[in-house]
């Protein structure tokens, strides 16, 4: 009863006391065989703006185990041989990566690795309290360009399409070339940031947090991540449309520097507010659910 109390106040679980000195050399193995690849993971996150974002996700994927950690200490740790298997999964993806010189690859063993440590060492039944947690640092991997440019130019091209429909039917002379838009003396661009591919891979992170925390129910928080697609589009719209007027009425310059700055954050901003109102739509939908 004593020990029991002990872990339920905040002691660590009985199987990582009992194997501290276990835990303790698997935690500098496991620094010393991914520290390069967070190294350059986080020096991606620092200069790329797509993938900034990576800097919560660890301290969110923390806060998703912290809210289990009742569960996690009265759950009993029962070790699972078949675990060893996925450890030595994400350390087969972590060579191949590394021989392949395939950044991906080896940003992802690490989750992989991570998962067959709680199921080698606590077992399945600990493991669904952690599989959140562990999931949600998938978000943290920045996605290969290949695949981040196949997302993004089809976006580019929708944005452009339907803000120049929209500035046609503000009035305004204005044509497009591919994810060009051009007026009779300026030319403007939907670059990646216009998208709505940036603004799109932080708020589904978010979303999916926010969804955790203020939805009941599993299909109201999937319908609540899955608006974080719509929602970054028309958020995005609005910054190529608004930019547009700029650029007509007032010049070039007026849609660039500072507005072009201050245009990316209130999008954004707009953007988080939007998840907000649906999320609280979705409660009061819910009922007492």
């Amino acid at each position: 009863m004593e020990k029991m109390t002990q872990e339920k106040d905040g002691a660590l679980p009985q199987t990582i006391q009992g194997n501290w000195m276990l835990f303790s050399a698997l935690a500098l193995l496991t620094a010393a065989l991914y520290h390069r690849v967070f190294y350059f993971m986080g020096r991606e996150w620092w200069h790329d703006p797509n993938f900034s974002h990576g800097f919560i996700v660890p301290l969110v994927a923390g806060y998703f185990v912290y809210e289990k950690m009742d569960a996690l200490r009265n759950a009993q740790p029962r070790p699972w041989t078949p675990g060893l298997a996925v450890i030595v999964l994400g350390l087969l993806m972590l060579t191949a990566g590394f021989l392949a010189t395939e950044n991906f690859t080896m940003r992802v063993s690490f989750i992989v690795y991570l998962a067959g440590v709680a199921l080698f060492f606590f077992g399945t039944g600990i493991f669904r309290h952690l599989g959140l947690p562990l999931g949600y640092l998938l978000f943290m991997v920045p996605l290969p360009y290949i695949l981040y440019d196949a997302v993004a130019f089809p976006l580019k091209l929708f944005v452009a399409k339907y803000s120049v429909i929209s500035l046609k039917l503000l009035g305004i002379t204005v044509w497009r070339e591919g994810n060009i838009i051009m007026f009779p003396n300026i030319e403007l661009e939907v670059a990646d940031a216009c998208s709505g591919i940036r603004s799109l891979m932080s708020l589904i992170a978010l979303g999916v947090a926010f969804a955790w925390v203020s939805q009941k129910t599993a299909f109201r928080k999937i319908i609540l991540v899955a608006m974080t697609v719509p929602v970054a589009i028309f958020a995005n719209w609005v910054r190529v449309v608004a930019t547009g007027v700029l650029a007509k009425y007032w010049g070039a310059k007026a849609a660039e520097g500072f507005f072009h700055e201050f245009a990316g954050l209130a999008v954004f901003a707009l953007a988080i507010g939007m998840m907000i109102g649906i999320g609280v739509l979705l409660r009061r939908g819910g009922g007492n659910e």
